[in-house]
């Protein structure tokens, strides 16, 4: 795709809000920080991308994005060393899927000056809302969306890419638990679960809100076809551990391809954990509860990182994990937030300097 202009337009806002912000009680993408990043496509091209005060848009009602979903995301963090380094973790993996889902979506691929240069820009502008200490980081939402009015079925010619940041803890859920899907699947053979569109969340809200009127916290999502074999937890990958072998699901059409859950791979693999990426059927979970082989179950994703599950729901049962002293999440885990704080070496080469 063309680029118009090599540079990247900073208007400041007029004054900060950070100092009406409590930092001791954040919760989750609820408060944001000064400026976002806009980059408009038209014509054909894409425009001189834009850091301005963080302001609500004007965009008609009309926009495909509304009527035909044309809308994807990625979620990023960004961390502060105990020095005032500013690190990203992986951000190339981000960009590149974020590519992926435009095309999927029909949406014109972001060229890499205007994500990377941008995103950099505003994380320098923003350095102050980064906060240095084990737990705290700038949660970053890159998006794009249909912003050409007019509801003909097809794809727009207009878009608009943005960047918003919103500072955030350390992601406590306490216990999860979860249920295992029987009727409900996230995604399909042939669809776009693979891709981080905004619809692909959006289906997954109802049958999340009757797990949890069952006392759950989140669901573990099902293949569209048999329901035998598990694909994700919630919005997050799935890893199990069946004795000393951590197992995970391959990545398809229906499951999205993880940064964090590529990286927990490369990690185990370098503990020397014997890991295996391969079908999981649920029937396995349910014998390992039973038998005790099963030993943990853990989500991976950008906002928790690593979240363990204490238990799962399976055809009005309920099965109870054990705590486990050589607990992998919690080894895994350490390893990933050392390398994002810049608290340990990383000789994977992860680490973004910003």
């Amino acid at each position: 795709m063309e680029l118009v202009s090599q540079k990247v337009s900073v208007q400041k806002a007029d004054s900060s809000k950070i100092g009406q912000v409590d930092f001791d009680n954040l919760a989750f993408g609820d408060i944001f920080t000064d400026h976002m990043l806009v980059c408009d496509y038209k014509n054909g091209a894409w425009q001189t991308p834009e850091i301005v005060p963080y302001q609500n848009l004007e965009i008609a009602p009309s926009a495909r994005v509304f009527h035909y979903g044309q809308a994807i995301f990625e979620g990023m963090k960004a961390y502060k060393d105990d020095n005032g380094g500013i690190w990203l973790f992986r951000p190339e993996e981000n960009f590149k899927r974020f590519n992926v889902s435009s095309s999927r979506m029909a949406m014109p691929e972001v060229p890499e000056h205007v994500f990377f240069e941008g995103l950099k820009t505003l994380l320098k502008l923003e350095s102050d809302w980064i906060k240095p200490g084990i737990g705290n980081s700038l949660y970053i939402r890159p998006f794009a969306i249909a912003s050409h009015a007019g509801i003909i079925a097809s794809p727009a010619d207009e878009y608009k890419f943005m960047v918003i940041c919103s500072p955030a803890q350390a992601y406590y859920g306490g216990e999860v638990r979860v249920k295992i899907a029987e009727k409900f699947s996230r995604a399909a053979n042939g669809g776009f679960g693979y891709a981080k569109a905004a619809g692909n969340y959006a289906g997954q809200f109802y049958p999340t809100n009757l797990a949890k009127e069952e006392g759950f916290q989140q669901i573990v999502w099902t293949d569209a076809n048999t329901h035998e074999y598990i694909e994700e937890a919630g919005t997050m990958n799935i890893f199990i551990r069946f004795n000393d072998t951590l197992v995970t699901c391959p990545i398809s059409d229906r499951i999205l391809d993880g940064v964090t859950r590529k990286s927990v791979i490369t990690l185990a693999e370098h503990l020397g954990i014997k890991v295996e990426i391969r079908p999981i059927k649920v029937q396995e979970l349910v014998d390992g509860a039973q038998d005790g082989s099963l030993k943990e179950i853990f989500g991976s994703g950008t906002a928790a990182v690593i979240s363990p599950v204490s238990g799962f729901g399976y055809k009005e049962k309920r099965y109870e994990l054990q705590t486990q002293e050589d607990s992998y999440a919690t080894r895994l885990k350490g390893m990933l937030t050392g390398i994002q704080y810049n608290t340990v070496e990383d000789s994977f080469g992860w680490r973004y300097s910003v």
